[in-house]
């Protein structure tokens, strides 16, 4: 069950980003090592699933749309359905909010990002729509780019019948 972190259990979360951080070098992805805490206490909202915690989605604002910071499932609990069902409340959680978009960078050709995020509906945000912001976070993820990424963003129109709040999710 998805819920919304308590701010306990910190190290736990640390282990499963390093974790999930691991499957890229399978892809030939070298990444240079991040700070999983400066990234959870950042967050306007981390969500986690699982008892120990399976994975997590650190969520925050940029640009006036809520924004993806990382989604990470440990390799021991991958394909099980963990990151669809964060990504699900991620988007419901930035909905509840007001908010009719969510984006994210991540690696474009690599199927656990870039083509999986396809498939729940992302499509990649054309850079003449990209906000001061989200130039920046381009800017300041150079050290990551060692293979080719992409913005991506799902957005919603607001639900009526839900005072303008909540999305229509498939």
């Amino acid at each position: 069950m998805v819920r919304l972190w308590d701010g306990s259990g910190v190290e736990r979360i640390a282990e499963v980003s390093a974790a999930a951080g691991e499957l890229f070098a399978e892809f030939g992805v070298a990444l240079p090592p991040d700070d999983a805490v400066s990234t959870l206490l950042a967050a306007r909202a981390v969500l986690v699933e699982g008892e120990p915690v399976h994975g997590f989605a650190a969520l925050g604002v940029v640009d006036g749309h809520a924004h993806l910071e990382e989604l990470g499932v440990h390799p021991d609990h991958g394909r099980r359905g963990v990151g669809a069902l964060l990504l699900r409340a991620s988007l419901e959680w930035a909905a509840r909010r007001g908010f009719t978009a969510l984006t994210l960078t991540t690696f474009r050709d690599l199927p656990f990002n870039g083509p999986w995020y396809a498939r729940h509906g992302f499509t990649e945000l054309p850079r003449e729509r990209w906000g001061e912001e989200l130039r920046a976070l381009w800017a300041a993820e150079e050290p990551i780019r060692t293979a080719p990424r992409t913005v991506l963003v799902r957005s919603w129109e607001p639900s009526p019948e839900a005072n303008g709040i909540t999305p229509r999710l498939p």
